[in-house]
Formats: C-alpha cells, structure tokens, sequence
C-alpha cells in the first residue's frame, strides 16, 4: 500500500514540481501541495519562516501548467513589492504583474500580485480578468482578525467564484480548527495542514547588566537537560541573578540616600526611590548590541515599539562607535546604496529625509525599519540585511509582518507597548511573531531571542508568553455603507443577508450560540417540571405569579425609575405617581381575590412557583443572548440599509423587477430600468438631480432594493468614512475648490494624528474665511450628521476627523519641495509620503466615480484629477518597483 502510494505520487504534478526544487520538502509541504492537486482548498498553518510559500508557489506552478490566473495577495504593499520581485526571478517579468492601490504593472499576467483590496474591489467590479482565476494565495490569512483592514480578507473568501481554490497562509494560531471549518463551510471541501515544528529551534535568553562598569550578561530564560537542550523549565538561575541584582540595587539606592548632603537633596532622592520602585540597572541599546556582537549572535533585529526609539538607537550605536563592517563590506554597502538611489529621488529631498546620516550609519552596520521612514530608505535596509552587510536593524514590530528578514537573533526591549491607550503586556501571538525572525534555515543551527531586563521584567511572564499555539484568531468583520451598496448591486437584499451569515464573524457568533441552545433546552424542561408541580385544581397558578411579578415590579422597580425621572411640573409628577398606586393597587385586588389563594396546598405551589420565576427570568435572558447571537451581522446590515434608504442611496422596491443575481452583477445600468423615475435615471449618469428622494415606505412583499444614483457613487468610494465622502459630494461644496484646496480638505480623511494634537493644522490656507476654512467647516457637519445616524442606528462610532495635515498638503499640492513641509512639524518623510498615497487614492476614486454626481458637481471630477496630479509628484510617486 505505502508502495503504491510513493508511486502515485511520483507520477503526479506535486512530486514533478518537488523535483524542480533544491532541497527536500518538508512532509507538511508535500500534503499541502497534494491537496491542492486534488482540487481542495489548502489552509496552511506552520512557523514564520516554516516554508509556507512553497504551497503558494505550487498553486502558481498550477496556474502556469493550466493556462490560467493565479493570484497572490498580501496585506501590505512592501509584501506585495518584495513578492513581485521574487516571482519575477522565477518565471520573467512577462509572466508576472503587479496591482497595488498606486502600481499597475502586466495586470492580465496569468500570475499577479496584489493587495487583499484590490482583489475585494475587482469582485464588486465583476472584473473580466476574474474568469480565468483558479488559484487565489492569502498570504498572511490571519491578519483577518486586523481591527482596521481584516473585514476585507472575509469579502474575498466570501465573495470568490466557486471554481476558485484559495491558498491560506497562515500563522499557527490556536482555533485554526474553526477557521478551516468556517472556509469549508464557504468554499467546499478544504485541508488543514499544521506544522507546529519551527525550522531553526529556539533558543531563548534574558540580558542582564550588575552596572556600567560591567559587562552584559547573557543569561538563558530556560533551564537546560544533562544533553545540553532547553527544557521548558524557567532557569532558576536567572530568577536568582535578579534577585541579586535587585539587592545591589536596593543597597545602591541606600547608600545614595545616605550619602546626600543636605536634607532637601535626601527628600527628593528618597521620593525618587521609595521601596517597591528599587529600579535594577538597565543595559544601554549599543552595550546590548556590542555583546551579542562579540558573542557571534548577529545579524539581528532589535524591536523597539517606538519610532522615535529605533532612530534613538542608530545615533546611540554611532555616537559609542560602533563599528560592525569591514572595509571591504563598506565599499558593498555605498555601492548597493548608489546603485538604489540613483534616479529615484532628487538632491533635496535625499537632504530633507537626512540621506547622508543613514547611509552612514548603514556603512557600520546599522538601521533603523519602521514605518516613519521613506519607502525606498525600508527596501535598502532590506536588501542589505538580507545580504549580511548591515548586522542590526532596530525596527517596530510592523517588521514581524511578513517581510522576509530572518536573523541569527532577535531583540526584544520590553514586553509591553504602547497600544493607542495604555501601556500593556505583549499577547503570546505577537511575542511569536516577533521571536519567529530568529534563526536562518540553512544557515544557523540555532535561533536566538534575547529579551533585555527593564523595569518590571518578571522572568515567568516571558515563560509564559512562548507557548506553541499562542492565540486565537477572531473575526472582525463588521457590514459598511460601500460594503451594503456593493453587494447590492450585485445581488438580491436576500442574497446579501445569505451572505453575510456566511461570514467568520457570524459562525463565530453561531457556535457560541450552540452552547446556550443546550442550556435554553434545559431551563424549558426546568419550568415546563415547574409548571406541572404547581399545577393546582383552584385555578391557574401560573396566572397568579405572573400577578405577583407585576405587582413586585410595580412596587420596586418603577417606582424608583419614577423617583429618578424629572418631570415637567410637580402636578405632572403627582399624576404618575397616582397612577402607579393605582396599578398597584388593582393588582393587590387581583392576587388577593384569586382562586389559587383559597387552595390547600397553595405554600407547597407557592414554593414551585418561586423557582418557576427564578428560572423563567433565566430563560428569558438566555433566549436574549441567544437572539443577539444568531443572525447579528444581518441586523447589522439591515441597520445599515435603513440608513441609507433614509438618505436616498436605495430604492426600496417590491420585488426584483425581474433582473436576477446574475444580471445585477455585470453593471448594466439600463438594465434596472424601472417604472420609478428615481431608477430609470440610472441608465443616463447625467440626468441625476441633486434632490433628494423622499424616504422609501415598509412595503408588502418580498423585500429588495435597488441603488440609486447616489448608491452607484457610494459603491465606488471605498474609504472608512465612505458615507461622509459621498454625502460631502452631494451636497455640492466640494465642487467650488480648486485642485489645491480639494486636496488639502479631503486629507482630514486619510490623516490621524500619532496622538497628543487638537486636529487642527498650524493654519487655513486663505485665512479662517477662506475656501478651504469653509469648506473643512461644512465637512465637520457632514461628519457629525453622519455620526448621528450612525448612533441611532447602534453602529459603531467612527474616529473624528483630524483637519492637521490640511495646510502642508496644500503647500505640497501648490509645489513646495519636501524639506519645506516637513519643516516646523512632526511628521517624518514616511509619515508624509503615506499619507500623500492615502489622499490620491481617494482623490482618484472621486474622480473616476465622477459620471454619477457629474450633473450637479460639474468641475468635481476634473479638479480631482488635477488634485491627484499635484499630490502624486516626486518622492509620492516613488512605487518601489523596478
């Protein structure tokens, strides 16, 4: 048997595929790759650096084999930028293109790379380029549990034609069980396959300093067995060295107390060291990396969770001086860096963004990696860390996403950051994220996390951070206004409930609900045993305790709401207060007066009776939490559609006029002609009024609705403030801006503050009663008319909108040069540069969308791609991509 199994493989395209390659693959390889022969959808679940892509790069080798599409997407675009490259290598650049928010390059390639969005996008679109598709790739499928850009990731695997296999790479998070599942129960017959064995073993460390004087420590975080391997036993001997130099420290802080010279020095060295804050000495970033120099522990990435903090670590490293190349690695480096350099940014922009300090420092083998930086400053730290010519990169944990960077060592300074709000400990799943970059396979034998001792480091709490499978993965997939449009337009609103009770979210929501129905279940035969024990021959004695429930209420709970409500008058007051006391006392009559009372064995019912109560309230709840399980996405969505029938984005209608799923989904708007003038419009973008449809009435009838004019506008703004774009659009403002003013107002839609400002810019272009100050004013109550409706229909609120980048991009958008904006501000080159791409996404999308609201807003369109012209120049057009 396990003979003729090894023979079938070896005829099939997987072993052909395996043959092609340079190494052996691994068994959790193999069964991928075989699965994804045999027609099923293929969810990967293994270590960072395991070998995912070998089954993503099978399902290509698929594609080109077949003659058709394969897509592989990704949730960053550096990940699709750097994945582009590497399939370039493999089968030639006229095989492979590239789709990103700002990059088009071969788009009807059989094989393209692209972002999870814009892959969602071509699905609403009904793209012709989705016919051919047979292979879609996920790579890093779990960033669906993304608070921000998940939900996008659960549209795909949604909405892809069923002749689609999907490819999941993900992480090996700990329901992984469920996720396949829920794919399965969306996409047909899938195989999970796990591999929890990481390529290069781990070997973890905690780096501790006595004071300056002496040399780092490095100490292991577990105990090791007689055969030299790491146990999962915490080191006792690390947990003792703490101990001690916590007792230096404590002496320390004596001794200086004792040592102050006069009494009002004493008081503020005693309040700077009050027992409990006996702070241990803490080793410096350069001193860290100096020993691990000399220990043969590098390259290595240094993950600090602050930008400010990783360029703070470069100049640290300098000013100790630091030397970690050699002369004949410097002159590589200044090679590799003109070579990426030339051409693709100007004198004064290298000068603004401090080039020659980083190229400096990247001759000594440093580099800060985080998103404050330029797009082609991150590609040259990558490329030459991946060449071993820079020995330490100090990144934020955005590094641990993908990018492939593996080290010998990774560093991590603290295990807490800063979340937006608080200060709080890093989850098990971002620890082995980040601790997934140690360790080179084929090159070292052993990876290296060295967490550095800092102020409240607990060694148990770093032991329990390195589990296996370390966290779940949860959806967060919630319905949005261009989301409900978009499947409307391409569905019934029966299909789209359908739908989204498919999604993760919803399954999710599900199986906790099957718990509570076995509880409901058992509470019904509670009261149900109840109801027969004090079943009486008097009269109904379930009648009589509804009674005294009323009654219990009446006398308890409404009378205090009634002592807490104001009232309009006293007279008013004493009016409410009558009548409860007449309820009362009718009730009172009722119980009193009621058969069940003159019943002999009317204690031993009314003991039945009380754990009837007790129980049914129980059963009311559980049927509540029931209810607000199933089917909630729905409500969500219906919310959601009610919203926008209000504001005339819908046609509420009786039935489907005969156009079907099908024929909603090619975009033909003649198509949904209709007697109703409001639709028939829709064949002809320009006869659009800019009045607004009254609100669409309940109707008998199968319930469905169709987009309107202002709909088709809103299905093509794809934005988390989608809504407050297109009503801005509608109302006509933006359509009296010139391209620099468009621009800078529309920025408070893309721009978020770090923290810590007032949303304000430092001025208005034109003065307080300018153009762009009236027209960001009336943008502000488009937002909070929006922000009202979306209360009152319990949605989510949305972030406010922040007006602080309005005056620098109207500098940039008027031809100012990048040193000139960002001075006097706070914003770094890469803060600026992705912002900049955010709005000319946007601006694009407004212009592109421009036949549906041309009629009324009849300079829009054309001052928008004007707008993106001005913003999209220089180093914001810089793509990254040969």
């Amino acid at each position: 048997m396990a003979f003729k199994k090894h023979s079938t493989y070896e005829r099939s395209e997987a072993a052909r595929f395996a043959r092609t390659l340079p190494f052996e693959l691994d068994s959790f390889q193999i069964e991928a790759n075989e699965a994804l022969e045999a027609g099923k959808n293929v969810l990967v679940a293994a270590p960072t650096g395991a070998g995912k892509t070998i089954v993503a790069d099978f399902a290509m080798h698929l594609a080109q084999e077949k003659n058709v599409k394969a897509f592989y997407t990704t949730p960053i675009k550096a990940l699709s930028n750097q994945k582009y490259h590497d399939l370039v290598e493999i089968y030639g650049s006229d095989h492979v293109g590239l789709l990103t928010g700002d990059t088009s390059i071969n788009s009807e390639a059989n094989i393209v790379v692209m972002t999870t969005e814009v892959l969602r996008n071509m699905l609403y679109e009904n793209s012709e380029t989705l016919r051919a598709l047979r292979y879609v790739i996920l790579d890093e499928v779990h960033y669906l549990a993304d608070k921000f850009r998940g939900p996008v990731w659960e549209e795909v695997i949604i909405h892809l034609p069923a002749s689609v296999k999907i490819v999941g790479l993900s992480a090996t998070v700990s329901n992984v069980e469920d996720f396949c599942a829920w794919i399965e129960s969306v996409r047909g017959a899938t195989k999970l396959v796990v591999s929890e064995k990481r390529p290069v073993p781990l070997e973890q460390h905690v780096i501790v300093q006595s004071d300056e004087q002496h040399e780092p420590e490095l100490i292991d975080l577990y105990r090791h067995n007689k055969n030299g391997v790491q146990t999962d036993k915490l080191n006792a001997k690390l947990v003792e060295r703490i101990d001690q130099l916590d007792r230096k420290a404590a002496s320390r802080a004596h001794e200086e107390w004792r040592g102050s010279k006069n009494r009002h020095r004493r008081g503020a060295v005693e309040r700077r060291r009050r027992p409990g804050q006996v702070r241990r000495y803490i080793s410096r970033r350069w001193a860290v990396v100096d020993e691990l120099n000399f220990m043969g522990l590098l390259p290595g990435i240094y993950f600090i969770f602050s930008r400010n903090g990783c360029d703070e670590a470069v100049e640290q490293c300098l000013r100790a001086g630091l030397e970690l190349t050699t002369k004949e690695e410097v002159m590589r480096i200044r090679a590799i860096v003109d070579e990426m350099v030339e051409g693709e940014l100007d004198r004064a922009d290298l000068k603004a963004l401090g080039f020659a300090r980083f190229r400096y420092a990247l001759e000594e083998g440093f580099a800060p990696h985080h998103a404050g930086m330029v797009a082609l400053f991150r590609q040259i730290v990558e490329r030459l860390f991946e060449e071993g010519l820079v020995k330490m990169v100090f990144a934020t944990e955005t590094l641990a996403l993908g990018i492939n960077m593996p080290a010998r060592c990774v560093v991590i300074e603290k295990l807490e950051k800063f979340n937006g709000i608080d200060h709080v400990i890093l989850t098990p799943g971002e620890y082995t994220q980040l601790t997934g970059r140690a360790g080179r396979r084929g090159i070292d034998t052993i990876g290296h996390a060295v967490i550095v001792d800092h102020q409240g480091f607990v060694p148990a709490t770093a032991a329990s951070l390195s589990s296996k499978r370390v966290y779940p993965l949860h959806s967060s997939f919630k319905p949005t206004f261009n989301m409900a449009v978009n499947l409307l337009n391409s569905s019934s609103y029966e299909t789209a409930h359908d739908t989204l009770d498919h999604s993760f979210a919803q399954w999710e929501a599900n199986e906790s609900a099957e718990d509570l129905e076995s509880r409901i279940r058992t509470l019904q035969k509670a009261v149900e045993g109840y109801e027969n024990a004090f079943s009486c021959s008097h009269g109904d004695f379930k009648e009589f305790m509804t009674i005294r429930q009323k009654l219990s209420y009446l006398q308890k709970d409404e009378r205090r709401h009634l002592k807490r409500r104001s009232f309009t008058s006293d007279k008013v007051r004493s009016e409410a207060f009558r009548a409860l006391d007449k309820r009362i006392e009718t009730l009172k009559t009722e119980e009193s007066e009621h058969p069940c009372k003159s019943c002999p064995d009317f204690q031993n019912h009314l003991k039945w009776g009380h754990r009837w109560l007790r129980e049914s309230k129980e059963l009311k709840h559980a049927k509540g939490r029931y209810e607000s399980r199933t089917g909630y996405v729905a409500r969500q969505f219906d919310q959601i559609c009610g919203v926008l029938s209000s504001l005339s984005y819908l046609k509420e209608t009786k039935e489907n006029f005969g156009v079907d799923a099908s024929q909603k989904g090619h975009h033909n708007l003649s198509s949904l002609i209709t007697n109703d003038e409001s639709v028939s419009k829709a064949s002809n973008p320009q006869n659009e009024s800019s009045e607004r449809m009254p609100e669409s009435q309940p109707v008998s009838g199968t319930r469905d609705y169709q987009l309107t004019m202002r709909g088709q506008l809103l299905r093509h703004l794809y934005s988390e403030y989608d809504l407050v774009l297109s009503e801005a659009i509608t109302d006509g403002f933006l359509d009296e801006l010139e391209p620099e003013e468009l621009a800078a107002t529309l920025s408070s839609l893309v721009y978020q503050a770090r923290r810590g400002t007032d949303n304000e810019p430092r001025r208005y272009p034109g003065g307080p009663g300018g153009p762009v100050a009236s027209s960001c004013r009336q943008l502000r109550d488009v937002f909070a008319d929006v922000e009202m409706m979306r209360e009152d229909a319990d949605l989510d609120e949305l972030e406010p909108l922040d007006f602080g980048l309005v005056d620098v991009m109207y500098d940039w958008a008027r031809g100012e040069d990048l040193a000139q904006i960002l001075h006097g501000t706070e914003l770094t080159g890469g803060d600026f540069v992705r912002n900049a791409k955010r709005l000319s996404d946007v601006l694009q999308q407004i212009s592109t969308a421009g036949a549906y609201y041309a009629a009324d807003n009849p300079h829009l369109a054309e001052n928008a791609r004007k707008a993106n012209k001005l913003v999209n120049r220089g180093i914001v057009a810089y793509s990254g991509v040969e």
